[in-house]
């Protein structure tokens, strides 16, 4: 999952190489206001998208290994999901 240091700001950055982001969010837990471990990034079409699956799943970020891969809710949008264990969105932080 995401390191709990990574933030909206964070995931744009690591993810504008690979096109327009048009929207970046670390998802944070209501309660306690921290990290859950996973985060969306939304681009301006579907080939960016494509590219930065293919280039981020794995790589290192914030001192952690990623993974990415697109949102389950939206399988066709340009949208992904990483971080978190589990399934597409999965994720638990702690």
């Amino acid at each position: 999952g995401l390191a709990w240091g990574v933030d909206d700001g964070t995931l744009r950055t690591a993810f504008a190489n690979y096109g327009e982001v048009t929207e970046a969010r670390v998802i944070m837990d209501r309660e306690t206001g921290r990290s859950r471990g996973f985060g969306f990034v939304t681009f301006e079409n579907d080939n960016e998208a494509k590219a930065a699956v293919q280039g981020m799943d794995g790589h290192e970020l914030g001192g952690r290994s990623i993974r990415v891969d697109y949102a389950s809710d939206r399988p066709s949008a340009p949208r992904q999901d990483f971080g978190g264990g589990g399934g597409f969105g999965g994720g638990g932080g702690g």
